[in-house]
């Protein structure tokens, strides 16, 4: 099939046996094969250890956005959200989501403008808080993504796609106000849950199969997406496949705590 692959994965930052995860990581990524990457706890270092950019060598000459509201002149390292593509990118522009005083993670979305062979692609990479209790942060979060996206109107053939780890369930209020199932943040503006449209079976992103994610004693849970606008007439952004990728070990190492996502979508 001739479409574009796009895939979304928490890298985990510096936790766990990070070092020994980073050839299972490329290892990983290599097998998706996906033209776009939205990535989300990726690290920079002030010592200049920069993951994206690692990444996008391994892959091959990808090109990368990254984002990130840690100053590395305040903190040793950083962690963010990345996006990387097969295909160049012509610019890319971040911007922070809202907390109330306190509950202040400080996360962050990046678009990045692609320019694919068969026109532009707008990609929205971003990162939710995670606690549990804190739904109607997300949901802040989200009427703030939904402004960031609505921001560019000229879509020219491709609806825009929004990739990450949103830390909720697919039945959260936060979901429901991403895929049109509750009043939407921003009229005509509605995504298609890419796992709701193609995926098989439950497809938890967090397994307690992974014994890093089962160390949080937590439920097994989908919390990670990618979404799609609405299709155009000519079908360009239909969702053709999704998969979950990252659960099993490479070489006996797991990769992340996460599972990813890929799906592809018709040009």
């Amino acid at each position: 099939m001739e479409g574009l692959r796009v895939a979304t994965w928490n890298l985990w930052w510096h936790f766990g046996p990070w070092e020994e995860r980073q050839p299972a990581i490329h290892a990983a990524m290599r097998a998706v094969d996906a033209d776009v990457w939205c990535l989300q706890e990726v690290y920079r270092s002030r010592d200049g250890a920069d993951q994206a950019a690692e990444l996008a060598d391994v892959l091959g000459g990808f090109h990368v956005a990254h984002a990130s509201r840690f100053d590395l002149e305040q903190f040793p390292d950083s962690i963010g959200n990345a996006v990387l593509s097969r295909f160049p990118i012509e610019g890319s522009v971040a911007r922070p989501l809202p907390a109330p005083a306190g509950l202040d993670e400080l996360r962050v979305a990046v678009r990045a403008d692609i320019a694919a062979p068969f026109g532009p692609i707008e990609v929205f990479c971003t990162h939710l808080n995670y606690r549990l209790d804190q739904s109607a942060v997300r949901q802040l979060q989200v009427r703030a993504l939904c402004e960031f996206v609505h921001e560019t109107e000229d879509r020219r053939g491709f609806p825009p796609i929004v990739c990450g780890d949103f830390n909720a369930l697919p039945e959260s209020e936060e979901l429901r106000l991403m895929t049109g199932l509750t009043g939407v943040p921003v009229p005509g503006l509605v995504f298609i849950d890419a796992w709701r449209a193609a995926g098989s079976g439950p497809g938890y992103t967090w397994d307690n199969r992974n014994p890093h994610a089962a160390a949080s004693f937590e439920p097994d849970a989908r919390i990670d997406y990618v979404l799609v606008g609405y299709p155009h007439e000519t079908g360009a952004g239909h969702v053709e496949h999704a998969a979950v990728f990252g659960a099993e070990p490479v070489d006996g190492v797991w990769p992340s705590d996460h599972c990813g996502v890929v799906t592809d979508l018709r040009r």
